[in-house]
């Protein structure tokens, strides 16, 4: 792996930590400050809008920076929210920091996109994306289960602590190993949202948006279901967080190696109708233990199998625009987080159950699929308006 992708690797590693981190230590959050389960999933909604926030505001404010530049300011930005998420003294300041801690994540992203994209090896580009985005997968493979281990065994502020010491890493390996790239073309505020008018980035923004929130709308209650559904014991968290990981480490290599060979919005479309079916598997095979582990594995090889495609569609179809469109991805990613993490919650606050968050989430991934089916035929209607004006033409 080149180094400046094992840099921006090391970003998505502790951006992936900060995020699902709170998936491990739901419960221990909830039981020490005194609030419900629900009540403890608007930390995870708090970090995705901070990342829906943040991502249209570093475009606005270091457009016109060196993407070197940028990078580091987001890595400063992520180690001072972690610190102050671990000395929170209650439930608000705890959801304010989770809001900083998610401001630089999209950014992060959307930049590391760009950079991985400049870098790569020709015919190599969703690979190189997916590199980048390995990072997240590791965090959950490794990082997770580790900060779960950690405010088992100590408190929910240990992993906190945990990020901000990763976060001095991420910006010294930013620092020394991100080449010296220059800053984008600067096309005006209104030259980075231009992209917009077209209807194809919609679709892929939507698509992201409600295939991955469905997931979210189980993933973000998957401590929960496991302890309460599956039958489960709090000790068996840990490994079982680490099949989660190595479910999105897969998928997203795997993703990344499709895209390159199948097309990028096929692979979305093929991989969101496993989403469903393993979302309705978990529902109905909630209280079978190895079963309801194998459907966990599978929702979560889903996730992050369809992420380097979606990172690239967009910024394909948001050329002049492409900090914007990078970060619109992480933008509808994190969108969906928390509407997915609300909507899980309904059917628990109704009484019906941890199980039945992955049947919601049925329902909102199969609107992603739609999206991206109505992209998939519009984008081949235009390719067969093309060659048949290039037949007249000639």
């Amino acid at each position: 792996m080149k180094k400046s992708l094992l840099a921006l690797a090391s970003g998505t590693l502790g951006l992936g930590i900060a995020e699902f981190v709170m998936m491990g230590i739901l419960p221990h959050v909830a039981r020490d400050l005194g609030i419900s389960i629900p009540q403890a999933g608007h930390f995870i909604s708090a970090y995705a809008i901070g990342v829906c926030v943040g991502a249209p505001l570093t475009v606005l404010i270091a457009r016109t920076r060196p993407l070197k530049q940028i990078l580091l300011g987001l890595a400063a930005i992520y180690v001072i929210g972690n610190f102050c998420a671990a000395l929170s003294p209650g439930y608000w300041m705890l959801l304010l920091m989770r809001f900083v801690s998610g401001l630089p994540h999209g950014a992060f992203f959307g930049v590391g996109s760009i950079v991985a994209e400049k870098v790569a090896d020709k015919g190599k580009t969703s690979q190189a994306v997916a590199l980048m985005i390995a990072g997240m997968t590791i965090a959950n493979l490794f990082g997770v289960p580790f900060g779960t281990l950690l405010s088992t065994l100590f408190s929910w502020r240990f992993p906190f602590l945990f990020n901000t010491c990763w976060g001095l890493l991420v910006f010294y390996l930013v620092w020394k190993w991100i080449p010296s790239l220059p800053a984008l073309p600067d096309t005006g505020l209104k030259g980075q949202f231009r992209f917009l008018r077209n209807l194809a980035p919609w679709l892929i923004i939507l698509t992201t948006m409600f295939g991955n929130g469905g997931v979210f709308c189980w993933f973000s209650y998957v401590t929960p279901q496991m302890l309460h559904e599956a039958g489960f014991q709090p000790e068996s968290l840990t490994w079982i967080m680490m099949l989660a990981g190595l479910g999105m480490t897969l998928g997203n290599l795997i993703g990344g190696r499709c895209g390159d060979l199948y097309g990028l919005a096929p692979v979305v479309q093929f991989t969101q109708v496993f989403m469903m079916l393993a979302l309705l598997g978990t529902f109905l095979f909630a209280g079978v233990p190895w079963l309801s582990v194998l459907l966990m594995f599978v929702c979560a090889a889903a996730l992050f199998a369809v992420s380097p495609p979606q990172q690239l569609l967009l910024l394909q179809n948001s050329r002049g625009s492409e900090m914007m469109g990078a970060a619109c991805v992480q933008i509808a990613f994190n969108l969906g987080n928390a509407v997915g993490a609300y909507a899980g919650g309904l059917p628990i606050d109704a009484g019906l159950g941890y199980r039945y968050p992955a049947l919601v989430g049925v329902f909102v991934v199969a609107l992603g699929w739609i999206c991206v089916t109505w992209y998939i035929r519009r984008e081949r209607r235009c390719l067969l308006k093309r060659k048949t004006t290039d037949t007249v033409v000639s």
